[in-house]
């Protein structure tokens, strides 16, 4: 039924299928507009996914619809957090205290670890809704939070009605944490949104992109949403592997914790997600396509992430290899918190103990095959010798 109704509507109203950028600054104008101060360092971002998206993205009426709210909802967000930091300008001035930053490849465990790593006392992560609208949460008490985030619990329904098979391959909800990049992009600079639909323009525009400002707005979102209890940052997001430097560059007290994993599971696995997520906004998804797409970005990726750790030494990062993370999770919480000064006692023990059990009663079974999109997995090893023998990994 949402699927015949974003039909309907397409042939009704044609031109907001279009994916006009002008059309996206108008609605975004409708919704209260730009900062007066905006220095518009959106707009060769906003023309570049457009195209991309219309020209390379296979889409349904949906997933059209889906490319436009995304582009106008996340330059809204931008005019909001500029007006939550204009209104209180003591809030740039806080500190992001050593934040935990969990990267790596897709399907390498960084959810798994997340999640498990923000039961403990003394770290926290963030939610959907704290993500997109973290202006709203700025300065609330902990009920009128937790009632926020509550209310974000139905687009996340949502998707699992749209794809029953999301809720296994990756489970989400309102009150799970998530993913840096739903905060990210605000100057549609963001590559979570390369992960809904085919975009390979787009994707190569980024990796020509200085991300440093990206960064640094996302800083000002952690900032929006920090309380008074003491709780450092438990975040992860793989897009974060393609941008180690500049994230170094803003936060260089953090830790990094850098997940691995067999390079033909880390590859089809990936291709699998992105399957389906594109199999939502789009009804001509080529598996082959998507293999060929995941491993050359997950190539570039890698190639990245390790010129970034050489260019800074310094920088704190810990290497945590999947099969070590898959056979004892709370072994390698454990490690983690010790090597980032986080307290451990016994609550912290019996806090992420009882959140494994709900994590893995939350998964079903996810299978795939490299043939599916087209993978050979001897190819598959050769263009990643050097990760992995830099890494150990099969």
């Amino acid at each position: 039924a949402i699927y015949a109704a974003a039909e309907a509507d397409r042939r009704a109203q044609p031109h907001r299928y279009l994916l006009d950028p002008a059309s996206v600054v108008e609605a975004v104008q409708a919704r209260g507009g730009f900062a007066a101060d905006d220095d518009g360092d959106w707009r060769e971002g906003l023309d570049v996914y457009l195209a991309s998206a219309r020209d390379e993205g296979r889409l349904n009426a949906l997933g059209l619809r889906n490319v436009a709210s995304t582009a106008a909802g996340k330059l809204i967000a931008r005019r909001a957090i500029a007006e939550a930091l204009r209104a209180a300008p003591e809030i740039r001035r806080l500190r992001v205290d050593r934040p935990l930053f969990v990267i790596g490849g897709w399907r390498t465990g960084s959810t798994l670890l997340q999640r498990l790593l923000a039961a403990v006392p003394g770290l926290r992560a963030a939610y959907p809704a704290e993500l997109t609208v973290a202006w709203r949460f700025a300065g609330l008490d902990e009920r009128s939070r937790g009632e926020l985030i509550a209310a974000g619990e139905e687009a996340h329904n949502r998707l699992h009605v749209l794809n029953p098979r999301m809720s296994i391959i990756h489970p989400s909800g309102g009150r799970l944490p998530e993913e840096c990049v739903l905060a990210m992009g605000t100057d549609l600079r963001n590559w979570g949104l390369t992960s809904t639909l085919r975009c390979p323009g787009y994707a190569h525009w980024l990796l020509t992109q200085d991300m440093v400002p990206s960064y640094r707005r996302y800083a000002d979102i952690l900032r929006l949403l920090q309380d008074d209890s003491g709780r450092r940052w438990i975040l992860k997001a793989p897009a974060h592997t393609a941008a180690l430097d500049s994230l170094l560059t803003v936060f260089p007290d953090a830790l990094v914790i850098h997940l691995h994993r067999d390079v033909v599971q880390t590859v089809t696995s990936g291709s699998s997600l992105f399957a389906e997520f594109r199999s939502i906004y789009s009804d001509e998804v080529d598996g082959a396509d998507v293999g060929r797409y995941q491993l050359e970005t997950t190539v570039t990726w890698f190639d990245r992430v390790m010129a970034a750790r050489d260019a800074n030494p310094r920088a704190q990062v810990l290497d945590v290899a999947y099969p070590d993370l898959a056979a004892d999770p709370l072994a390698a919480v454990r490690r983690i918190c010790a090597v980032a000064d986080v307290p451990w006692d016994a609550q912290s023990d019996a806090a992420t103990r009882a959140r494994l059990v709900e994590l893995r009663a939350q998964h079903g079974v996810h299978r795939y095959e490299p043939e599916d999109f087209g993978l050979n997995p001897g190819e598959v090893r050769e263009r990643f010798s050097a990760y992995r023998a830099r890494f150990e990994v099969t």
